[in-house]
């Protein structure tokens, strides 16, 4: 990928080749000013001696992942893909209700009910919703620090709904173009995981089919549609799904459970984007939007992998008509949030976790070990043992200064920390 310039008041020029990047550092014109994402300062450079081009940040909210791609035009300086931790933080809330809920009936068993004095906010999401807003966010926050980004595209919604229950609400014509069945499709696919019902077949080409055939009544109606494969598809021809099925019962109750039930993560991510959609506004920099359908659309024009930075690269109608795409692999962001404060760790029962001697074991409040701090990734040299080489991760600390370093592909333990050499600190993400 392209590297990311500063000049030497901190402000952003234009992402230069990797190539030209490393001739500045090793010509001692340049400094590391950050590793993820990597940027360079200049020593000599001011803004208002250069000329900066136009780049556009393009973002592909999603439930656990969301893709991000900065075009200088038709061609793609950067791209990364940030997972989210939702799920883990409603896990974690769970455990906590859970907790807290029993040691109420327990010590507080006929304390009034505390419901009625409870007001949230204006625009108030869950945690666990409210941290994909967060998290793109702040890295939205991020990119324009270190790029001249002038203008930002989202996917605002997955599906519009509104057209796939009425076609002709926006008018025939524009159903009738080369976008006509891209939504229903797109929806069809994530909500039925991209395989036959019928069969469960995947990676094959998939066939838009009536539950209840037209010629025995069936509407184009999305809840009346499904895939199938073309073997599934042609030998269901226009039979009733259940004559069709008559010998396979769990199929029919399963497919018949799956067109009944509603895509409620599609609307969960919807909700998120609406509110990244209103705070993406906040920042000053015209926002353009674009459906699930037109993604789809775009990315297959242009041949791109079906990745989530591929996705980003196909938001919205100002992609161009060819991209050059001069990223081998994109960054691999993960949210891990800073820890937390428990005085001990419990069991997976929810009970404080005792030692040997059936003492409660109480966890060190020491956060900084030898100079480091669980989440700093570190580049460990080890010369000898089992665990020789260089590694680059995110470490773990513990107070005999053996760390754990989790890299892209395993977890080594027991590193001595005269081995690690931090190469970023910790700011709540992970990076491959």
């Amino acid at each position: 990928m392209f590297v990311f310039v500063l000049d030497k008041n901190r402000k952003p020029l234009d992402p230069t080749h990797p190539a030209r990047a490393r001739r500045l550092l090793v010509k001692g014109k340049a400094s590391v000013f950050r590793r993820y994402p990597f940027t360079i300062i200049l020593h000599d450079r001011l803004k208002e001696n250069s000329q900066t081009q136009l780049f556009r940040l393009k973002i592909d909210p999603g439930a656990k992942t969301t893709g991000l791609a900065i075009l200088q035009g038709s061609v793609v300086v950067w791209a990364a893909e940030l997972s989210h931790r939702g799920f883990a933080i409603r896990d974690a809330l769970t455990t906590r209700r859970q907790l807290r809920r029993s040691r109420r009936n327990r010590k507080t068993r006929y304390r009034a009910a505390r419901f009625d004095n409870r007001r949230r906010q204006s625009g108030w999401l869950p945690p666990s919703l409210n941290s994909r807003v967060e998290n793109t966010l702040t890295w939205v926050r991020r990119l324009i620090k270190v790029c001249p980004i002038t203008a930002i595209s989202q996917e605002l919604v997955k599906f519009d709904l509104s057209k796939m229950q009425n076609p002709e609400i926006s008018g025939v014509m524009y159903q009738q173009g080369s976008l006509a069945g891209y939504e229903v499709r797109e929806y069809l696919l994530t909500k039925l995981a991209r395989r036959c019902v019928y069969c469960g077949a995947k990676d094959t080409r998939l066939e838009v089919e009536h539950v209840v055939p037209r010629s025995l009544g069936g509407s184009n109606r999305v809840s009346n549609l499904t895939l199938a494969c073309h073997p599934c598809n042609q030998s269901k021809s226009n039979q009733d799904i259940k004559d069709f099925l008559s010998g396979k019962p769990d199929v029919l109750k399963r497919v018949l459970a799956q067109i009944k039930k509603p895509l409620v993560d599609a609307a969960a991510v919807n909700t998120t984007r609406w509110a990244l959609f209103e705070r993406l506004k906040g920042q000053g920099l015209p926002v353009e939007t674009g459906t699930g359908g037109q993604t789809k659309f775009n990315r297959t024009r242009l041949g791109l992998d079906k990745t989530h930075y591929g996705d980003a690269v196909a938001v919205g109608s100002s992609t161009p008509e060819q991209v050059i795409v001069k990223v081998n692999k994109p960054l691999m962001i993960k949210a891990t949030g800073y820890g937390h404060r428990r005085m001990c760790n419990i069991t997976k029962f929810g009970f404080p976790q005792v030692n040997k001697k059936g003492e409660l074991a109480v966890r060190k409040r020491v956060k900084v070990v030898h100079g480091f701090q669980t989440g700093d990734m570190v580049r460990a040299v080890v010369r000898s043992g089992k665990n020789v080489g260089t590694h680059v991760g995110r470490v773990t600390v513990r107070a005999t200064g053996q760390f754990d370093i989790s890299t892209a592909k395993s977890k080594l333990q027991i590193i001595n920390h005269k081995y690690c050499q931090p190469i970023h600190r910790q700011d709540g993400y992970s990076y491959a």
